[in-house]
């Protein structure tokens, strides 16, 4: 019977805390996004146009004052919440720091800072409703079924009484 070998990190050596060089340290940004990460690939299977396009039926744009949040920043904010089980706070501090989460929500590119206060987040369960909840719900539902063979789109795993 042949041994299997486990997989473990690779081991570096101590260095103290005063020899740590911030400049120095690598990252594989410069790489661009890895095309299989969970966000991206669920990226694809979200039907963003038709969600937003109801989120402006219940929530229409003002006129006047200061523009709102884009839709697509807020819905896609609430589904990264339940997704990871996260509390408000937790929520904007996790989309402030991950890149792939700020992809998820449609972002160009990175940004160092938080993509709004967390106290918003009262205020998107407010204009969201159990009712419109469910009519996205459905229409994510929808997509995953009737998407096209070639993506393989698997259905979300987003229940609907997540929301």
């Amino acid at each position: 019977m042949q041994k299997t070998s486990k997989r473990r990190a690779p081991r570096t050596e101590y260095t103290s805390q005063n020899q740590l060089s911030f400049t120095g340290f690598e990252t594989p940004f410069y790489n661009g996004l890895d095309p299989e990460n969970r966000w991206v690939v669920l990226s694809s299977q979200i039907p963003w146009d038709e969600l937003v396009l109801l989120f402006n039926k219940r929530n229409p744009p003002k006129k006047t004052g200061r523009p709102g949040l884009n839709p697509r920043v807020l819905i896609g904010a609430v589904i990264i919440k339940h997704l990871l089980n996260l509390d408000d706070r937790e929520t904007v501090l996790q989309i402030g720091e991950n890149m792939y989460l700020q992809y998820f929500l449609g972002y160009s590119s990175y940004i160092k800072r938080a993509p709004f206060d967390a106290s918003l987040f009262v205020d998107i369960r407010k204009r969201l409703g159990e009712e419109l909840i469910h009519e996205m719900n459905e229409k994510i539902h929808e997509f995953s079924k009737s998407a096209p063979s070639k993506k393989k789109i698997k259905p979300l795993p987003i229940p609907l009484e997540i929301w």
